[in-house]
Parts: structure tokens; C-alpha cells; sequence
């Protein structure tokens, strides 16, 4: 099975222009989100994973990008000479045969490079009923490579052949699909490849779903909510590269790095349509920190309260709540008040975790200190 590619910069959610340490960012980011741990229940995860593991390969090497973004920009002038033969329908006809993936992609690397496929691939000969033009040197080309994935569908090229100018024949072009993925066997490793292609086989025949590859790239973006917002599970906004606004409700159990996936409201492409996959970052708090659906806060006490036990009040997210501190507490054993903290999925609330930090006076007590001296030293007041 061949395994068509997507657009990397499509997949990886960035720019054309993007810098390395954006791309690097956006990678960390998607594989983050797309991790088959992250998402158990999918059965395309591992295929998507391994996916954004190849965009990443090819955009982070400085030559890889280029001979793929000048495969683009050859593949966009084909379309446009492609336009203008349908445009004049009446010039002359010679027929070639068509142009495989592997020729397109070895005109790349002036070579084929030892692969099997393009071992095989023979050269075209011109249809029996014309006969052939006088030889002539093509101008030096890339690749005709995949269109962009987030924005169009890819074009097969008609069964017709028609010459571009005089004495030049034209070839029809491969598949993009199969270009791309001609293109990713000879610049990845053929083990990262196969690997990918048997997981994802082995995921879609489970699910009895399309491949990954047919799927539009998950749109991978953030969300800052506040601890306030987590427990009242008010509506969060999400800004997408093109400048649109997203609202993300926050369902119960929501908590700092959680991710919301939002169906068909990420990348278009056709009449298809990508989910956005909102990543939440809750915002830091003058007094808590939030771990999962529990809440931690901090609490002062005197040596005094810390060694004989006290009854206080602590700070809560819905106001105050006592607290009986037991005697010689400190630092190392936290206090754990239930039903204080996140809601839960289940309908619970996780806890309010206590940490207490030891203050002394703003004046030194020198019968504390007398105190503390004659423990240290062994001395009987």
C-alpha cells in the first residue's frame, strides 16, 4: 500500500515562511495534541502521530524544505499551463504517455537513487499513430508536488495530452498524491514510512474508516482560562491563525493541559473540513496553582501555631473555608480539605491541598530564641 501525504506545513499548522523555532514550536505542539496516549480512543492517532513525526523531518532540514517548496511552486505552474490548454482546446495534439510519480520526483535528484520503485519505472514512449518530434533538452525541473492540504483538493491532470508550445510535448502529470509520497520514500527513511503504513493499516481496519492521509490535519491552538473559569465552566476564546475566534466550553473535569476537540471547525479543504484541537493553559493565580482537579494553596503559620495545633480559616474557590491545623504540622505534610477543589467528570469536586510555610515575628522574641538555643546546645532552663 502506498501512503499518500499531507501538506507538512498543513499538517504542522504553520506559515510557508515560518522560522525553524516556530516550527519547531508548532511540532511539539501537534505531537503533543495527536500522541496515541493523549488519544486512546482514536483509532487514527498512531497514523496521525507518525505523520506530523515526517511533516517535522522534511520542514526542519534546510534542503529538504527548499526542494519541496520549489516542487510546489513547479507543480502550481503546471496547473496554470494546464489552465491554458483547456483555455485553447484547438491546438495540436500529440500524445505521450504519462508521467509517473518516481520520474517526477527523480528530476528532484537528478538520480533514482537506488530506489525499487524507481528501478522499474521505464521511459515513456510516444503514442504509435504521431510521430515523435525532434529530440530536444528539457529545461531542468523539480518535482510537480501536492497542493496545499488546508486549502484545495488535490488535481489529477486529464488522460489528453497537448504540447505547451511549438515542438514541446506535454506529459500528463501524476497523481499529487502519489507524488507527494514518491517524494517522502526518497527523502525519509524507509523504515519510518513502513512503520506508519502498518499502523495506520491496522487502525483503519479496526475502525473500518478512511486512511489518515484522506483526512484534513487536526488545527492545533490554545486557550488561556482562569481557575475561576474551570469551576464555573464558563466559555473560553481561542484565536486560529487566519484571526477567527473560537468559544470553547469547558466541561467538567477540564484542567491545565487538557485538550477539546471541536469538531469541523479547523482547516477546509474542499468540502471537507479539519476538527480544531484547543489546548487549555490555565492562567496563573495570585493564590492557587491547579494540579488536575485539585487546587493548592498556601497557608502562613506562626512557629507557635505550627507546634501546638490551631483553628483558622484558608482561602478557597468559592470564598473561605476552616481549617483545623493539627499540632506540629509543617512544610512537609500538606493539609487535604475534600470537595474543595475542580468539579470532576464524574460529578465530584477534587480537593483544596493546604501547604503550610513557617513565618516568624518582624521583631526577634529572645524568649523564643533563649528557647531554641537550649534545645540546640543541650541546655536544661
Amino acid at each position: 500500500m502506498k501512503m499518500s501525504m499531507q501538506d507538512p506545513y498543513a499538517v504542522l499548522g504553520v506559515r510557508r515562511n515560518a522560522g525553524p523555532d516556530e516550527i519547531k514550536a508548532a511540532w511539539r505542539a501537534v505531537a503533543k495534541a495527536v500522541h496515541p496516549d493523549q488519544n486512546r480512543e482514536d483509532p487514527n492517532a498512531t497514523a496521525r502521530f507518525a505523520e506530523a513525526g515526517r511533516a517535522y523531518e522534511v520542514l526542519k532540514d534546510p534542503q529538504m524544505r527548499n526542494r519541496y517548496d520549489q516542487a510546489r511552486r513547479n507543480a502550481d505552474l503546471r496547473r496554470m499551463e494546464e489552465m491554458k490548454r483547456r483555455a485553447n482546446p484547438s491546438a495540436p495534439e500529440q500524445a505521450v504517455g504519462p508521467e509517473t510519480a518516481e520520474e517526477a520526483v527523480s528530476r528532484i535528484f537528478g538520480t533514482d537513487g537506488g530506489k525499487p520503485e524507481a528501478a522499474k519505472t521505464t521511459a515513456p514512449k510516444p503514442a504509435a499513430a504521431r510521430p515523435a518530434p525532434p529530440p530536444r533538452n528539457e529545461a531542468p525541473a523539480e518535482a510537480k508536488v501536492a497542493e496545499e492540504a488546508a486549502a484545495e483538493t488535490a488535481t489529477d491532470a486529464p488522460a489528453s495530452h497537448v504540447p505547451f508550445g511549438p515542438g514541446i510535448l506535454a506529459r500528463a502529470a501524476a497523481p499529487a498524491a502519489e507524488i507527494v509520497s514518491s517524494l517522502f520514500r526518497r527523502i525519509l527513511p524507509a523504515s519510518s514510512l513502513e512503520g506508519g503504513e502498518k499502523a495506520s493499516d491496522k487502525a483503519h481496519e479496526k475502525a473500518g474508516e478512511k486512511p489518515a492521509a484522506d483526512r484534513v490535519p487536526d488545527l492545533v491552538c490554545e486557550a488561556v482560562a482562569t481557575v475561576e473559569d474551570l469551576f464555573r465552566r464558563r466559555r473560553v476564546t481561542a484565536a486560529l491563525p487566519d484571526g477567527q475566534v473560537l468559544k470553547v466550553a469547558l466541561p467538567a473535569g477540564t484542567s491545565d493541559g487538557s485538550l477539546i476537540r471541536l469538531r469541523e471547525q479547523g482547516y477546509r479543504q474542499g468540502i471537507a473540513r479539519g476538527d480544531a484541537l484547543v489546548s487549555i493553559r490555565v492562567a496563573r493565580h495570585e493564590q492557587f496553582r491547579v494540579d488536575g482537579t485539585d487546587v493548592h494553596t498556601t497557608l502562613s503559620l506562626s512557629l507557635h501555631d505550627a507546634v501546638l495545633g490551631c483553628t483558622t480559616t484558608v482561602a478557597t474557590v468559592t470564598g473561605q473555608a476552616s481549617l483545623v491545623v493539627p499540632p506540629w504540622s509543617g512544610p512537609d505534610r500538606p493539609l487535604r480539605i475534600p470537595d474543595q477543589g475542580l468539579p470532576t467528570a464524574d460529578g465530584q469536586r477534587g480537593a483544596l491541598i493546604v501547604e503550610l510555610s513557617l513565618t516568624l515575628s518582624a521583631r526577634p522574641d529572645q524568649k523564643l530564641m533563649d528557647l531554641m538555643r537550649s534545645q540546640r546546645d543541650g541546655l536544661v532552663l
